[in-house]
């Protein structure tokens, strides 16, 4: 069985027939998704999707488009809410100067009192990066106690190589099976104890599906693309997937130990 990571399960696109569609990961053979916060308001209702089902996790955390709204407050709030058995990771975080909705002195202070509440808090943190790969691989490496998972890949190898330097995750997503995807020499250099997969829902359906919605049951259609690049057997790479979901986030994400609740 297989988790995804990273999936936005709490977004509105999901309000209309979220049952349906966490009844169709279950029957493709996804075993528990982590459903990301990456704002106070989206937090609260990842815990609410989460609270819902056991083969459920949550995240919270503060998004680089929304660092402007970083403070005090906030930071009582994440921390606080990290030790919510609930809550498997903080994030998503990170920074991103392709939008720049948020100024990036804003986003790079967020960033970092984000890495000091994770490591407090005995929490992964899941990071965010577009075009800001030399910036971001600057703060992992102020953090040295941290650990994160590069979500959605498609940053560049020098980013991927000081994220495996350091002993992070990289996660890839329905990218991969884009007709434009040219980073299969980063699924096949970050080492198989290393490697994630998630969807990034409601966002990056993967081939055959793209332009539609993305849901968690087409997490697989990642997996097998993963295993193609790496020439691996689809169930020893779901097996390595899963046992390291469990290793970064703990034991809560274990499908074999997720009830239905």
């Amino acid at each position: 069985m297989l988790v995804d990571t990273h999936c936005h399960l709490a977004d509105a696109a999901y309000d209309a027939d979220r049952a349906a569609v966490l009844e169709r990961a279950w029957a493709a053979g996804v075993g528990h998704v982590v459903v990301i916060g990456e704002s106070a308001a989206a937090a609260a209702r990842a815990l609410a999707v989460a609270a819902t089902d056991t083969r459920l996790s949550a995240t919270i955390g503060v998004h680089p488009h929304e660092a402007k709204t970083w403070s005090a407050a906030t930071e009582t709030w994440m921390r606080g809410h990290l030790h919510d058995p609930k809550v498997v990771a903080a994030g998503e975080m990170g920074l991103d100067y392709h939008y720049d909705h948020s100024p990036r002195h804003d986003q790079r202070r967020a960033f970092d009192a984000q890495l000091d509440l994770a490591v407090d808090a005995g929490r992964p943190a899941i990071i965010h990066a577009r075009e800001a790969d030399d910036d971001v691989a600057a703060v992992l490496r102020a953090h040295p106690r941290a650990t994160a998972i590069l979500h959605s890949f498609s940053s560049g190898m020098d980013l991927l190589r000081t994220g495996l330097a350091l002993g992070h995750y990289v996660s890839f997503s329905g990218m991969v099976t884009f007709k434009n995807w040219r980073l299969d020499d980063a699924i096949r250099e970050t080492p198989l104890d290393r490697l994630l997969i998630e969807t990034d829902g409601p966002y990056l359906a993967p081939a055959p599906h793209r332009g539609q919605r993305n849901e968690p049951s087409f997490v697989p259609f990642v997996a097998q693309r993963i295993a193609e690049v790496r020439h691996m057997p689809p169930d020893e790479l779901a097996a390595a997937l899963t046992a390291n979901a469990v290793r970064v986030f703990g034991g809560a994400v274990n499908p074999s130990r997720s009830v239905p609740s």
